[in-house]
């Protein structure tokens, strides 16, 4: 199946850091992603209790025999939140050293050198770097925010957590697919057209992605193993297609 092979490339992808030559290169964005992550735990340990009670004391009293109920639900939506918007904020600082990790993998995958190693190169990729999150940036928040307002629509709110779990799904594609694709050269908008020839193979991946983002202490390591297996994606289904701008 189309969505178990993007699964698949994951799975390699978490294979791929182990191998020796690569593993100095995870080590940076790993530790990125592990220090944005414990900052949002601390947020949610620090007010996820406060707020929690106020939204449960707000509630009728006829609600009072769903209220344990109702604190597992607002915790893991609150979680859920925190965790994306950190790792989101995460892979905006650990960018270049993303795109990094990408080219190292993609050597190891082909042998092509992309150029990309020396310090020089590294600082002259930073504004770059940024500016794709930008892209990606503007690229989500107009769909954030348009579900968002389905879900206050009674009868459309039905189907909104779908919604949310493909829109998930599909940031987690453009978020991770962007580092090789943006080593090679191909621009944000040819990025998006070609991985929507083959959405559920990149829905299988994003989808991976997101389940790792959930689980606790596996999502440390999330952004690296993304990271490779995106890139491992981007050499078997896209650089054969030669894509050019």
């Amino acid at each position: 199946m189309t969505l178990v092979k993007g699964f698949g490339y994951l799975l390699q992808g978490a294979r791929l850091l182990s191998h020796p030559g690569l593993r100095l290169f995870v080590l940076l964005p790993l530790l990125v992603n592990i220090i944005m992550f414990g900052v949002g735990l601390l947020v949610l340990i620090s007010f996820v209790g406060g707020w929690m009670g106020d939204i449960v004391a707000w509630l009728p009293e006829w609600m009072g025999g769903i209220t344990s109920f109702l604190w597992f639900l607002l915790v893991i939506l609150f979680g859920m939140a925190v965790f994306f918007s950190f790792n989101l904020l995460a892979n905006f600082i650990a960018a270049p050293l993303n795109g990094l990790l990408a080219e190292k993998v993609q050597l190891h995958l082909t042998g092509k050198e992309l150029g990309i190693t020396n310090l020089g190169s590294i600082l002259a990729s930073i504004p770059r770097s940024i500016g794709r999150e930008i892209s990606k940036l503007t690229y989500y928040l107009p769909r954030i925010l348009i579900l968002l307002i389905l879900t206050l629509i009674p009868g459309i709110n039905v189907i909104t957590p779908w919604l949310w779990v493909l829109l998930t799904a599909w940031m987690m594609v453009i978020q991770y697919v962007d580092y090789p694709m943006d080593n090679n050269g191909i621009s944000f908008r040819k990025m998006k057209r070609s991985l929507s020839q083959q959405r559920l193979l990149h829905l299988g991946f994003g989808g991976g992605v997101s389940l790792l983002l959930m689980l606790p202490v596996v999502n440390f390591f999330a952004m690296p193993i993304a990271v490779a297996g995106a890139t491992a994606l981007y050499v078997n289904e896209h650089e054969p297609l030669n894509i050019v701008d």
